[in-house]
């Protein structure tokens, strides 16, 4: 099997196990930080900062050991715009949480019979394809020029190797430091240190955006047909996907196309396995409407902010990205603002 094939295989198998797993947890941000906000229950939140640490902690060990270069992403770059990376964040956060949930959520829910993630899906993936080549594109790219600098320090790593310190040394340190700050945070809450399913799932996707950089930079470093350096990541993926179905002839799958499918795909097989499968729609138009705004802020938003809660969130952190820090914390706030203060949404329905 060539390495592209093998790519695109182990992007499917990644997908499956994160569509299962995202349909018997709950495995969500929106979900975790309303729980953590508005309902008191920390325990999806405490996950999803697990996942985190899981992340960061084994692809900074594949890194560390030359078996994937993190460089070659699109996250680690020398130029970027903190403005446009932030306010992409904040568009996405609150985007979230008007379509009751993110663009893998509505992957995972839509495989369980919900049909207003169908609407969240191909509005997202219609607003994220004008961002990223149609009609918003010129504007995108525009402002990302008038605004983006160059460093000399691109992650937290490289900070620390400014102040003089050995390449591993600060990769260890900063790795280090971070993990172990997210690890207190999750097993400082009595409940989730009682909550076995929601350690797993924090573990699991962790490590599926390990397995994500290992396929694409390890199995997929081919020198005469080399794949893109990526992992779990949704709102371009879910842009090529939608186009992908429509159009596929001379379109090539890859990683994220087969990623989409498979999350679809895991998360259907496990509903109609658990009897979790279960047709529903919109209230009214009116929440139709909310809801497909939403999914657009998120395809606008994701496409500005390199990711979404988890390309950015858990892939973009892992790489200890500078800007990946930057958009998580837009991402934060635009949720945050949704749920509490005076913009927040009044919510219709717990997906």
């Amino acid at each position: 099997m060539e390495s592209a094939q093998l790519v695109i295989l182990a992007g499917l198998v990644i997908g499956l196990v994160y569509g299962a797993v995202g349909l018997l947890s709950g495995f969500c941000l929106m979900s975790s930080m309303r729980g953590f906000l508005a309902e008191g229950d920390g325990r999806l939140v405490r996950s999803y900062a697990l996942a985190i640490a899981v992340a960061i902690a084994a692809s900074q060990f594949l890194a560390g050991n030359g078996m994937v270069d993190l460089g070659k992403s699109i996250y680690l770059q020398q130029s970027f715009s903190v403005p446009v990376l932030f306010l992409g964040g904040l568009l996405f956060g609150y985007g979230m949480v008007l379509s009751n949930g993110c663009g893998s959520r509505a992957l995972v829910l839509l495989g369980r019979g919900n049909l207003r993630s169908f609407v969240v899906v191909i509005v997202l993936a219609i607003a994220a394809q004008m961002t990223l080549k149609g009609l918003i594109a010129p504007a995108r790219i525009a402002l990302v020029q008038a605004s983006q600098t160059t460093v000399s320090a691109n992650s937290l790593p490289s900070v620390l190797v400014m102040l003089g310190l050995t390449e591993s040394l600060s990769r260890a340190l900063a790795a280090a430091a971070t993990v172990v700050a997210l690890i207190l945070f999750a097993f400082a809450h009595p409940a989730f240190r009682r909550s076995p399913g929601q350690i797993a799932a924090g573990v699991v996707v962790g490590l599926l955006v390990t397995g994500g950089w290992y396929v694409t930079g390890y199995l997929g470093a081919d020198d005469f047909n080399p794949v893109p350096v990526t992992s779990l990541t949704f709102i371009a993926p879910i842009a090529d996907a939608l186009q992908y179905a429509m159009l596929s002839t001379g379109l090539t799958l890859n990683f994220g196309i087969a990623t989409v499918a498979g999350v679809f795909a895991g998360s259907l097989a496990t509903a109609l396995a658990t009897g979790r499968f279960k047709l529903e729609g919109y209230s009214s138009p009116r929440h139709m409407l909310r809801s497909g705004g939403g999914a657009a802020l998120m395809g606008i938003g994701g496409v500005m902010a390199f990711g979404c809660s988890i390309g950015q969130g858990l892939t973009g952190v892992s790489t200890l990205a500078l800007g990946s820090f930057v958009a998580l914390a837009g991402i934060l706030l635009g949720t945050t603002a949704g749920l509490r203060g005076a913009l927040r949404v009044q919510p219709h329905a717990v997906a």
